[in-house]
């Protein structure tokens, strides 16, 4: 990856950690406990509680993608960044931009996900 690309991929991962940030904070503000005692009828109660279980995905997604960021950020300076991890092929700027946490090209991804679909077949899934 050229100098160039580089400042830009870091200026894109910073300005990504900083959304994701933001949007970890919301997420913990909608998780937190539900109290017995809110006056809410059954029915919110459970859709409130439902929504709660979604934003807690929500925030251990983010925070998952928000530890690749900065892996992402610390590894930026090596000379083996933006190689797959699997075939260790340069990974095309364009997808490090779209997807700035991935590590793998979409040749390997792919190889992934076929491989992944097969085991679920195999094992009655």
């Amino acid at each position: 990856m050229e100098k160039e690309q580089k400042i830009k991929f870091e200026k894109t991962l910073n300005e990504n950690m900083k959304v994701i940030k933001k949007n970890i904070a919301s997420y913990k503000q909608l998780t937190r406990p539900i109290p017995p005692d809110n006056a809410i009828g059954r029915i919110t109660r459970m859709e409130a509680i439902n929504s709660k279980s979604i934003n807690e995905a929500a925030l251990e997604r983010a925070k998952h993608t928000l530890s690749k960021l900065e892996k992402a950020l610390l590894k930026i300076h090596n000379p083996d960044f933006g190689l797959c991890r699997d075939c260790e092929e340069p990974i095309p700027f364009a997808r490090l931009m779209i997807m700035p946490e991935t590590d793998i090209c979409v040749q390997c991804a792919g190889n992934i996900d076929s491989s992944n679909a097969r085991q679920g077949i195999f094992q009655g899934r």
